[in-house]
């Protein structure tokens, strides 16, 4: 079974966010300054790995974001921040 392009596309993404996801983790985490700072050169280069992906992945209309949020939406979330609710 020959996997599809979309497919393959949706895993890679996955994979670069997980990663990206261990980066975060990482960085704040190592006290060595040479080692936080290459960990952040290989995090910006994954970032513009993902964004290149994802754009072909929107171009090809593999991806289809969300609809923007309203003002309100925005407003009610910015309201939850400054407010201490979360």
């Amino acid at each position: 079974m020959q996997m599809q392009e979309k497919t393959m596309v949706a895993d890679t993404l996955a994979g670069i966010n997980g990663e990206l996801v261990r980066y975060a983790e990482m960085i704040p985490q190592t006290e060595n300054k040479e080692l936080k700072q290459c960990l952040k050169q290989l995090r910006n280069a994954c970032e513009q790995s993902q964004e290149e992906l994802y754009q072909i992945a929107r171009d090809k209309q593999y991806y289809v974001p969300a609809s923007k949020a309203t003002a309100e939406e925005i407003q009610h979330v910015k309201g939850l921040f400054t407010t201490g609710t979360l």
